[in-house]
């Protein structure tokens, strides 16, 4: 594994920067594979995960005092599965896998209501998913997309809608190409990009939208380089920026990263990072720029190698900064934008499964 202090010494992390990420409390149970979502309040909620065994456990992160606490656990335990903020200040938690000796995808879904601190099961969705997306549409309904099932394979290209309103599930069109491990991005013009992936077929090379007023899909043009398990950010000017990620049945995760132009629908190459990197977080910062942070370099069965440190793009450049050394590093955790402008970073398959750390994109410019 590079430790922090090697990529210190190389000159790729700088020792001055380190006071970006400062310690915050942890939370009361440690968790990788879970769900990190903002309440209309300010607060967090974080859900699930695993740690040894799948998790039902939910607990709320107070950004004022820096503390944690536990709220009410799950219906059911599940990782792997996502949390969408509806319109109304619930949360719409759905799919995922429940542990235990097989896969045990989950179809259901169930609703958080940060009033009362308790949840309610919803109607399930007509697949089991795990390994998909979900995007919450500019009018409220939610879109599931892709995936696999209990048996690992790619679903049928499936994906469907959440109505909040009716709460009932609905198909949403069949993809042009089934694929998991997936991107989705809500465009400006109401449109969800989904790029990358990979089936049993192997990388899935191409992107696709889906246009929720005809509830429709069509291509999108070929990426740059085939990817799954990266990261897609909407910039502020509209574009979409991709990072990272593996490609399947190599155990080196990629260093480059590509932008998806809504207006000409093409695809171009941008600065590689300075490490490659898979199940890392990538969070658009309020000045425009993008922080992208922990994942791991290379894996080989159970042994991974994590990338201590996150790392900057300026969409303005084209390149990327190093940030300094996390405190902990992590793959698998979360990382959410607080109303204050600083970035919360949580849990992962860490040294230390429950610590959270700071970033502040004020400090050290």
């Amino acid at each position: 594994a590079v430790g922090a202090a090697a990529l210190i010494g190389s000159g790729l992390v700088h020792p001055h920067r380190t006071s970006l990420w400062t310690r915050t409390g942890s939370m009361v149970e440690g968790r990788f594979g879970h769900t990190a979502t903002l309440l209309l309040d300010g607060s967090v909620l974080v859900v699930g995960g695993e740690n040894g065994t799948a998790l039902a456990t939910a607990e709320l992160y107070d950004p004022a005092k820096g503390t944690w606490n536990a709220t009410g656990a799950m219906l059911e335990t599940r990782y792997g599965h996502t949390a969408t903020l509806l319109p109304d200040g619930t949360v719409l938690v759905v799919g995922g896998s429940a542990g235990g000796d097989g896969p045990a995808v989950l179809a259901t879904a169930e609703i958080y209501d940060p009033a009362r601190g308790t949840w309610t099961a919803t109607d399930s969705m007509i697949e089991v998913h795990s390994g998909f997306t979900t995007t919450r549409l500019t009018d409220g309904r939610v879109l599931v997309a892709g995936g696999y099932n209990s048996s690992g394979l790619g679903l049928p290209a499936s994906a469907e809608l959440f109505d909040a309103i009716t709460a009932t599930w609905s198909p949403a069109g069949l993809m042009n190409q089934a694929r998991s491990d997936a991107t989705a991005t809500l465009l400006l013009n109401g449109e969800v990009l989904v790029a990358g992936g990979f089936n049993p077929n192997g990388n899935v090379p191409y992107a696709e939208l889906f246009d929720p007023r005809s509830e429709s899909w069509s291509t999108a043009g070929n990426m740059t380089h085939a990817r799954a398990g990266h990261t897609a950010t909407l910039l502020l000017d509209g574009r979409v920026l991709v990072v990272g990620g593996y490609v399947s049945g190599m155990n080196l995760m990629v260093p480059s990263a590509e932008l998806y132009d809504p207006g000409t629908g093409r695809w171009t190459a941008t600065g590689a990072m300075v490490a490659g990197r898979a199940e890392h977080t990538a969070t658009l910062l309020p000045d425009g720029r993008v922080l992208v942070a922990g994942g791991y370099s290379s894996w080989t069965g159970t042994s991974q190698v994590p990338v201590p440190f996150g790392e900057i793009y300026d969409p303005a450049s084209g390149t990327w900064t190093a940030t300094g050394a996390m405190i902990e590093v992590r793959g698998g955790h979360t990382a959410t934008l607080l109303n204050d402008g600083q970035v919360l970073v949580a849990g992962g398959n860490g040294l230390d499964l429950a610590s959270a750390e700071l970033f502040d994109p004020r400090s050290g410019n």
